[in-house]
């Protein structure tokens, strides 16, 4: 394996080193997130320096690229060392600490993945590598003993070091590239490193990988174990090695101008359209190039930055034109001695296009209410006292659009077969045209004989009375029928199941009625009324007689309902 990466290094220097797509990237770094799987409980590893080089060739938004990194890491003994003693007593208070860093040498291959700008002064980078690292270092050696007593020196925390060559290792690496001339830039990366399966040294003389005395914690104390024996690991440990990291450094690109070839700098137009009363990008706006005679050249749709870009042109006269919603922006003339000077300054032909019409775009959706879903094919009328009526159908998604004068009221109904709405209102004097041109609005409607829960209407006990506080709800269905002159409604009332069934049929179907009779003195004909008493034959919960219910409960069953009964 360690062959074959030599070998595609070297034919990757070979096919590079003459190209212009070749970049070079040197860098400084930390490596703060470090992670050690070798089961030691007394030992952490802190951050240290990173440098590194990576070299990248790109044929398009893909590359390939080789990466060098050279890592320190410094482990720290975290064995405790004050208020230590011997599990005779004797205080341990004079120590001996090894701590020797670890060099990690890495260096890999694999693929890059680009994007980058119109411009192309600005790129982000993914680039992943699998390759080898040498690790070498990283002994922990800490020895306690007693200034005052006679002791054999404890051997208290140890771990022999790293001197691993050629492990496999993974490296993902993402980079923000920013240049500042054609060939000179700055970049910042954060990366992940991996190395599988390293294996530590056994001590030359003890035949072992790490050891540690255990202790205990007792009044304010750390004490060794009863035993004072070590707990040995004999074995190394074949575990893995990661850590996290970032960086910071140059990046220089080979070859001449990294924007377009001079034999293209007359092919490219970048259109960009814009509200001129909120200068914010216009997407989805419909921009056309036509020549002087009014033949269509060109035509395109902005993307989510308001930009379009027309390639593959001729130097000669143009015309650009653009419209939104069937309105028509600014135009712009684009001119032979344009081309010529974009090819003298290696830029490219950059024009804007202004909405300035002054009206807001009302951007709707129908949505079956209570629920995301769209509902297409749904009539929706504009009504406004000035310019009257106006309508339009919803597409697939159930959205439409309209155009709204300023400082205006108008009000939305939508309709469709087997379906009823209400009227809304939308009022132009809440929003500022400086600060938006869409006016986002979402409108429900209801299927037919969907049964829909009026919340306030509440009885007292045994009585039918309609209460005041239950009037906003009954005005409500006023609107909606008189807003839907065609719709039936039927009103039906529910109780609970206490009392008996022939009690509460009686009292459902008094309440019913009051209902009806509230709405017709407000106007709507008792023809397009339906009551109905259900009783407790429709409970909502378990309910039912003899089953012990809290009041909240059985509150869930007292209720009136409406339900829209559209004309066949």
């Amino acid at each position: 394996m360690k062959k074959i990466t030599l070998l595609l290094l070297f034919l990757f220097f070979q096919i590079t080193i003459k190209a212009q797509n070749f970049q070079l990237s040197p860098r400084v770094g930390y490596d703060f997130l470090t992670m050690y799987d070798n089961s030691t409980p007394y030992i952490d590893y802190k951050g240290g320096l990173n440098y590194g080089i990576s070299a990248d060739y790109y044929w398009s938004w893909y590359g390939l690229g080789i990466d060098v990194d050279y890592i320190t890491n410094q482990p720290k003994s975290t064995y405790p060392t004050e208020n230590l003693y011997t599990n005779k007593g004797i205080l341990l208070d004079k120590f001996s600490l090894t701590e020797d860093k670890i060099n990690r040498l890495f260096y890999g291959i694999g693929p890059d993945f680009r994007f980058q700008n119109v411009n192309k002064n600005f790129s982000v980078e993914l680039n992943t590598r699998i390759g080898f690292a040498n690790i070498k270092g990283g002994k922990v050696l800490l020895k306690g003993n007693s200034a005052t007593k006679i002791l054999k020196p404890k051997l208290l925390n140890f771990f022999a070091d790293y001197d691993v060559k050629n492990t496999l290792s993974f490296k993902g690496q993402l980079r923000f590239n920013y240049f500042f001339t054609d060939n000179l830039g700055v970049n910042l990366g954060v990366y992940y490193m991996n190395h599988f399966k390293t294996q530590n040294q056994k001590d030359a003389t003890e035949k072992y990988s790490a050891s540690y005395i255990p202790f205990e914690e007792l009044k304010g104390q750390n004490v060794l174990s009863a035993k004072t024996e070590n707990m040995y690991i004999e074995e190394p440990c074949n575990c893995g090695i990661s850590s996290v990291g970032a960086s910071l450094g140059l990046v220089y690109r080979f070859g001449t101008s990294r924007r377009i070839k001079t034999d293209n700098y007359t092919q490219e137009i970048i259109i960009t359209t814009k509200d001129k009363f909120t200068d914010k990008a216009l997407p989805n706006t419909d921009v056309v190039l036509t020549d002087l005679k009014g033949n269509i050249v060109k035509t395109a749709t902005t993307n989510s930055f308001g930009i379009v870009n027309f390639k593959g042109l001729k130097q000669d006269d143009y015309l650009v034109k653009a419209k939104l919603n069937e309105i028509d922006l600014s135009n712009s003339n684009i001119t032979k001695d344009e081309f010529k000077n974009a090819e003298k300054t290696k830029s490219e032909i950059k024009k804007v296009l202004l909405y300035t019409d002054e009206n807001f775009i009302l951007k709707g959706q129908v949505l079956e209410c209570n629920s995301t879903n769209g509902i297409e094919n749904v009539e929706v009328i504009l009504k406004n006292k000035t310019v009257g009526q106006k309508m339009t159908t919803s597409n697939l998604k159930g959205n439409f659009k309209f155009h709204l004068k300023q400082k205006s009221a108008y009000t939305l109904r939508g309709h469709k077969q087997g379906y009823f709405s209400n009227e809304i209102t939308v009022k132009t004097s809440d929003f500022n045209r400086k600060e938006t041109l869409f006016i986002d609005f979402e409108m429900c409607v209801d299927p037919c004989g969907k049964a829909i829960e009026l919340e306030n209407i509440n009885f007292d006990l045994n009585k039918s009375e309609i209460l005041p506080k239950a009037k906003t709800d009954l005005d409500y269905v006023v609107k909606l029928m008189k807003s839907n002159p065609k719709i039936k409604v039927e009103m039906s009332s529910h109780t609970d199941s206490r009392a008996s069934h022939k009690y509460n049929q009686e009292l459902s179907l008094k309440r019913a009625k009051a209902t009806v009779d509230y709405l017709v003195s407000k106007g709507i004909s008792r023809g397009r009324l339906i009551s109905r008493g259900a009783g407790e034959t429709e409970l909502l919960n378990h309910c039912s007689d003899n089953v012990k219910c809290s009041e909240k409960e059985h509150a869930i069953n007292r209720r009136t309902e409406f339900k829209i009964v559209c004309p066949k």
